[in-house]
């Protein structure tokens, strides 16, 4: 058998930093899963862990959830991908728009960025104006618009990487999140933004959740001004609630943007919103969005799969509970071992913050010491639980994580607490 630490030195040689994605990377190597099953992973070495990074999201159900595997071994036996409309494309899309408030008409994409350099795209095809707005902190995909001050796996700084002209960053400005009046003088200022494009629930710099009423002021606000207001609820959609976030807190947006979940596990995306503003995407409008595989039947069967067994039995709130239980449980042990810090929660999704009172906004967040997360996520792989191994990233829990895994979990995170404080 082949280890991952032979896999990392095979891969270095031919794709860049070893790994597909920069957040997937940590020394000495990283691990090369060779399975998966419900909601443990088993890596090239042999070696399983309980799994609390969970893909970054999109299996809510669980790895290899039999009903979602069932459900894509269907559609497989009829073909993978069409380059046409199917009855499966629809179905999702009329789920999307039954679940989502703000979902009046939906198009499909391939990926959480996908989704979001569309939606971008489109609000500046609507307003005519060029300015958009995001928070400090906010991730939003891998495009050019958006690589500004954004969270995990960025440079930081504006822009955020490397080959993003100037002149594009220059049309992106930046709000604190939790800070109404940030973003009302703002808007107060600029007469060119065109959408404020944010995640009702911030999921790049860990889990911060709005603070009481912020949600609805940024709607007030937005309004007030004219400005298009995009929820990215790429991680968040299907994930807190059958409505997402917005579902959850009460607040409808003009645009939602979505990915994760509505995959069930493969490629997916998904841009929605009000029918004034979608009707102009092309072939109806002018602003143009496209993909090959843009509502791609597999897809499609594993995220109404999926979706389907969310909303049955009362899953979302037996998960949210669990959730908040082991939140609490990590908290309690941190402050028994007397480690400074604090847990942040939101649905079923999870982060710890270390050396830091409190993370309400990116700014917090970003203050955290990751020297301690890094030794946290050494020390619970070796107690067999895998985290994401950012100190800016979110443990998520998923239908799949019974008792026994959560009981590891909490026995690994608590044995852990003398390598973090070092």
């Amino acid at each position: 058998m082949t280890g991952s630490k032979e896999l990392y030195a095979q891969s270095k040689e031919l794709t860049p930093g070893g790994v597909s994605s920069p957040v997937r990377a940590f020394a000495p190597y990283p691990l090369f899963i060779e399975s998966a099953r419900g909601c443990r992973i088993k890596d090239a070495d042999g070696s399983e862990y309980v799994d609390l990074c969970m893909a970054y999201g999109p299996l809510i159900s669980g790895h290899a959830h039999p009903e979602v595997m069932d459900a894509v071994r269907d559609q497989l036996s009829k073909g993978t991908v069409y380059g046409a409309p199917s009855e499966l494309e629809l179905a999702l899309i009329r789920r999307i728009h039954e679940c989502v408030p703000s979902a009046e008409m939906v198009r499909l994409a391939v990926s959480g960025t996908e989704a979001t350099m569309h939606a971008v795209r489109l609000a500046r095809g609507y307003t005519g104006k060029d300015g958009i707005v995001k928070m400090n902190g906010g991730f939003h995909g891998a495009h050019d618009s958006v690589l500004v001050s954004a969270g995990s796996g960025s440079a930081g700084g504006v822009p955020s990487s490397a080959g993003v002209l100037a002149d594009t960053a220059k049309h992106t400005f930046t709000a604190e999140y939790n800070d109404i009046e940030s973003l009302s003088v703002l808007l107060d200022s600029r007469g060119v933004i065109a959408c404020v494009i944010m995640e009702p629930v911030m999921g790049n710099v860990g889990v911060v959740p709005p603070e009481p009423g912020y949600l609805r002021d940024v709607r007030r606000v937005t309004e007030e001004h004219g400005v298009v207001l995009i929820f990215d609820e790429v991680i968040t959609g299907f994930r807190l609630s059958a409505g997402g976030a917005q579902g959850l807190y009460g607040v409808t947006p003009d645009m939602t943007t979505m990915a994760k979940i509505v995959g069930g596990g493969f490629p997916a995306g998904a841009f929605a919103g009000k029918r004034e503003i979608m009707e102009n995407v092309a072939p109806r409008g002018k602003v143009y969005a496209a993909g090959t595989f843009a509502g791609n039947p597999v897809s499609a069967a594993a995220g109404l799969a999926q979706i389907d067994l969310m909303t049955r039995d009362d899953n979302y709130r037996k998960l949210n509970i669990r959730t908040g239980a082991l939140a609490k449980a990590f908290g309690d042990m941190m402050a028994d071992a007397d480690v400074d810090g604090c847990v942040n929660y939101a649905g079923s999704m999870l982060s710890v913050f270390f050396g830091i009172p409190r993370a309400t906004c990116g700014r917090e967040a970003m203050m955290a010491d990751r020297s301690m997360f890094d030794r946290l996520f050494r020390s619970m792989l070796k107690k067999g639980v895998y985290l994401p191994p950012s100190a800016l990233e979110v443990d998520f829990l998923s239908l799949a994580h019974d008792d026994a895994s959560l009981r590891k979990a909490e026995e690994a995170f608590g044995a852990s607490m003398r390598d973090v404080k070092g």
